[in-house]
């Protein structure tokens, strides 16, 4: 699977109404760190005393647990739901449970949260991220308060003042935007070829992707070409299907982007979703990362400003590659012991220069799939190889997001990899090649 194309889309049948709010305490605003990879947000939550990990999702209603690892997490008020959404089958069981208590660093507090389970072993994205996640989080983080993302700090502010929160949007673009069925959206125009076309998009921090388009409910639709058939990501109900093209330009507010990378999910596999009127797509984080964000729900608006990564190319995972971490091993490490110095410092003489060896735990990659007809699947790939080394490097040094920069880094570039199949340690080589560049 492609992480950097990892979707996670989530639908709910049922909504619910509780307070279930964030609060600051005692402060004007709060600063909390996050994690970047692959374009997707990661925040810590503490719930019920458990230390977790969430995915920051404007994409979803409601906050979703869906791995707890080996954590115990004590949950109140539990009872059995169904859950339908993205994806090919009609809808998956799970439950929910109210009045957890909800903490973020020390200022942000939720006293009231509630929380959606998916008990399915198979919905965890923790293989394909590279480090634990336990869940999702969307419009109940978003609701009260405008809330800042700083892509490039890695920061999210929380404000309550509002003289404060003016004063932070005063160099940024305004964009207006809606809230419908607790999720963002707003007016971009789509370029496919020459024409402009107004398209009403979610605004979607779970969608690693540029641009999502649903064919089916755009007239006249047409595909650019060259386009591929692909892998999209999983929703609730399985995973997602589609293709994947550039299209001409992409406008948002006064911003323009060029020959962007687009995800087109198949009819199949959108049958499901309540969508709500006139969607067209989604734009995700590929989109979002370029920029200083900040959403203001109670205001309906969005704030644009351009950071350092405005102007990079739209990069696409050109070896055909899934990758997954499966888990943990003790490797030995070799470590070299500095040699030890006399007191006196004129005079100063090493006594010792030897090794020593540790056990420290490593990650073990493989190859969750293999796109057909990539430069991968034509060098014998196969899916289950176990990656020992890229370029020479021992992947067990490396994380997944390294690993995905590397296959989308530049097109030409070789690769040399070193599998394990089976008993078998076997060597491949090809060159990255983009499958779909953009063609007038």
């Amino acid at each position: 699977m492609k992480f950097k194309l990892f979707l996670l889309a989530f639908f709910f049948s049922i909504f619910l109404g509780a307070q279930n709010n964030f609060e600051l305490v005692n402060v004007k605003k709060a600063v909390i760190p996050f994690k970047l990879i692959n374009n997707l947000i990661f925040i810590p939550i503490n719930v019920n005393g458990a230390e977790l990990t969430f995915m920051l999702d404007t994409g979803v209603a409601e906050t979703i647990l869906f791995s707890v690892e080996n954590k115990e997490v004590k949950l109140q008020n539990v009872e059995k739901i169904k859950f339908s959404g993205l994806g090919g089958n009609v809808s998956i069981d799970g439950f929910k449970s109210d009045r957890n208590v909800a903490k973020i660093g020390k200022s942000i507090i939720n006293s009231s949260m509630l929380l959606f389970i998916i008990v399915d072993e198979k919905f965890n994205i923790s293989s394909h991220i590279g480090i634990p996640v336990n869940g999702v989080i969307g419009y109940h983080f978003f609701k009260d308060h405008p809330i800042s993302i700083d892509y490039t700090s890695k920061k999210i502010t929380i404000y309550q003042d509002a003289d404060v929160f003016k004063k932070k949007i005063r160099k940024f673009d305004e964009l207006p935007i809606s809230i419908e069925k607790d999720k963002p959206y707003i007016n971009a125009d789509v370029e496919m070829t020459n024409d402009k076309n107004r398209s009403k998009l979610l605004i979607d921090l779970g969608n690693s992707d540029a641009i999502w388009l649903f064919p089916t409910l755009i007239k006249d639709f047409v595909y650019n070409r060259p386009n591929i058939d692909d892998y999209l990501g999983r929703g609730f109900n399985g995973d997602v299907y589609g293709k994947r093209s550039r299209i001409h330009n992409f406008y948002l507010g006064d911003f323009k982007f060029e020959k962007p990378l687009t995800a087109m999910p198949d009819e199949y596999s959108i049958q499901h979703v309540n969508l709500v009127k006139d969607r067209k797509g989604s734009v995700g984080g590929e989109i979002m990362r370029r920029f200083s964000v900040v959403f203001d729900y109670t205001g309906r608006k969005l704030y644009l400003k351009k950071n350092r990564n405005f102007d990079d190319p739209f990069h696409f995972n050109m070896s055909g590659l899934d990758f997954q971490q499966d888990g943990l091993e003790w490797q030995e490490d070799r470590v070299k012991i500095e040699p030890k110095k006399s007191s006196e410092a004129s005079n100063e003489i090493p006594i010792g220069n030897n090794f020593q060896y540790k056990f420290i735990l490593k990650p073990i990659f493989s190859v969750a799939g293999v796109r057909k007809d990539s430069p991968a699947f034509q060098a014998g790939l196969k899916k289950d190889d176990r990656v020992i080394t890229i370029n020479g490097r021992q992947t067990s040094d490396m994380t997944m997001e390294k690993i995905m920069e590397l296959m989308r880094s530049d097109e030409g570039r070789s690769i040399t990899m070193v599998v394990q199949r089976k008993n078998n340690k076997m060597t491949f080589n090809f060159v990255l090649e983009d499958p779909i560049p953009y063609q007038e």
